[in-house]
């Protein structure tokens, strides 16, 4: 095998392994959701795959010969990537919302067999290279760097671009075909035995289910896998589906009907806050399905809303699908909330709402003092901040989240969930300003929550330390109970 031959198997084969282990995320996220977890748990398992399958095939490649190996294994690791759509389709029920260990079962089982078996070509081509032992490191050093470069390559290119232009279903099968097919060539020209046919129908028949499975996606936006399902009991009634979590209610007929307790809670906390019916200028930290500025704009005329959404794909399906509809009165800013709230001006909103998600848990980088400082930055002196967190059990996220508020605002109230709730995960809501907190904010009806200020919060929050952009592990604090 020729030096560029070698050097374009090893950074073909590294480029799929990571094309994959980005694919992973996605294709799990509808059963285990988005989360540092879930990410620590493809890559570690990937990673492991990836170890396991050098090591196997450097000694396979010392015990036999490798030139009739290496097209098998290439097509083999290609069929193993398209049996992992089926695999997490099956298996990801089974463990939907298990934690990490649920996390690291589901991608053991999808993605560490092809990790470990496309891992395998390196040391294999290595093997094929070295004719004597005075160009080990030249040889050995030259497909590392070949390998790196597929990865950064498979990274970039699968992160950059193909996520946000193509289905991760279609990515996956063309993956897992484009390598069977390069495998079978290998397989034909380094090879004195031709493929068989059985081996070539075992190939097709794990396409074809691959291809036939069903997935749990409706769309994938750039960031999640997105569904939207009709309300049997409300012909006008939409639930958005974000991977494992109903994140929006949307009556397209009626936008003043709120489905979600957290979002009644929004709300009664503004007319408490703000007064009622006068226009507020708001600022939505998170689109998701755009239920309350649509609630705004038809109970409050004059109001405006700025949302901060990180999804295109978002924007673009409520726009399709949930009646969306911007203008002068309702303006989306796509990007990341945190860099666009840098450059809002001072002064400028009366309320700020803050409702954007990864998984159960807020994105750990909205979530610190500085953060708080900013949203206090455009808040008018008379401004409120409201905030909607999933937390239960010790309650240690929304306690850090408390305290993190504290540092900044000098009014601070939670409404948490009502007692029947236990301790079940369910939405605790935030209240925060500069200005004394109206007594109406605690006349919050008790089917709807428990108000949590003066002593009764301080009990609540004790000694939690805030979180910080040094120190904010918000999936960490939801999670580990």
């Amino acid at each position: 095998m020729s030096t560029r031959a070698a050097a374009a198997l090893v950074f073909a084969t590294s480029a799929a392994v990571l094309v994959l282990e980005i694919l992973a995320g996605r294709l799990v996220a509808p059963y285990v959701g988005v989360s540092i977890e879930t990410f620590t748990g493809v890559i570690g398992t990937v990673l492991a795959g990836i170890a396991l399958g050098s090591a196997a095939g450097g000694r396979l490649a010392d015990r036999r010969d490798a030139r009739p190996l290496v097209g098998p294994i290439v097509a083999l690791g290609g069929g193993l990537a398209l049996a992992s759509l089926p695999v997490v389709t099956a298996l990801g029920p089974a463990v939907a919302g298990g934690g990490p260990a649920a996390i690291v079962v589901l991608a053991g089982a999808a993605f560490f067999a092809p990790a470990a078996v496309l891992s395998a070509v390196s040391p294999m081509a290595a093997k094929l290279r070295l004719a004597s032992l005075s160009e080990t490191g030249a040889v050995v050093g030259g497909l590392s760097a070949a390998g790196t470069a597929g990865a950064l390559f498979g990274t970039f290119v699968t992160g950059f671009l193909l996520v946000a232009t193509v289905p991760t279903r279609p990515l996956v099968l063309a993956l897992g075909t484009g390598l069977v097919v390069a495998g079978v060539v290998l397989w034909w020209r380094l090879s004195r035995q031709r493929p068989s046919p059985a081996a070539l129908v075992a190939f097709l028949a794990v396409g074809g289910v691959a291809a036939a499975v069903p997935g749990e996606c409706q769309e994938h936006t750039s960031y999640y896998c997105a569904k939207i399902e009709v309300d049997p009991t409300r012909p006008s009634g939409r639930l958005l589906m974000l991977d494992n979590l109903r994140h929006s209610y949307i009556d397209l007929a009626d936008p003043t009907y709120l489905e979600f307790r957290y979002v009644r809670l929004f709300a009664d906390l503004v007319e408490a806050t703000l007064g009622e019916d006068q226009p507020v200028d708001a600022l939505h930290i998170g689109g998701g399905g755009f239920s309350f500025p649509r609630y705004l704009a038809a109970t409050r005329p004059g109001s405006t809303s700025l949302v901060l959404e990180l999804d295109p794909g978002l924007v673009e399906l409520a726009t399709e699908e949930l009646g969306l509809v911007r203008g002068p009165d309702l303006q989306v800013q796509v990007g990341d909330a945190r860099t666009a709230l840098a450059g809002l001006g001072d002064d400028r909103f009366d309320l700020a709402v803050g409702d954007a998600f990864g998984g159960l848990s807020v994105p750990w980088h909205l979530a610190t003092v500085e953060v708080a400082e900013e949203i206090d930055r455009v808040l008018r002196p008379e401004g409120v901040y409201l905030a909607n967190l999933i937390d239960g059990g010790p309650d240690r996220l929304v306690r850090s989240e408390t305290a993190t508020l504290q540092e900044v605002f000098a009014h601070v109230a939670v409404v948490a969930p009502p007692a029947s709730a236990g301790d079940s995960p369910a939405n605790y809501v935030l209240v925060a300003s500069q200005a004394p907190l109206p007594q109406a904010v605690a006349d919050v009806p008790p089917a709807e929550g428990v108000v949590l200020t003066a002593a009764a919060l301080g009990a609540f929050v004790g000694d939690t330390r805030p979180l910080t952009d040094d120190f904010a592990p918000a999936d960490q604090l939801l999670t580990h109970r």
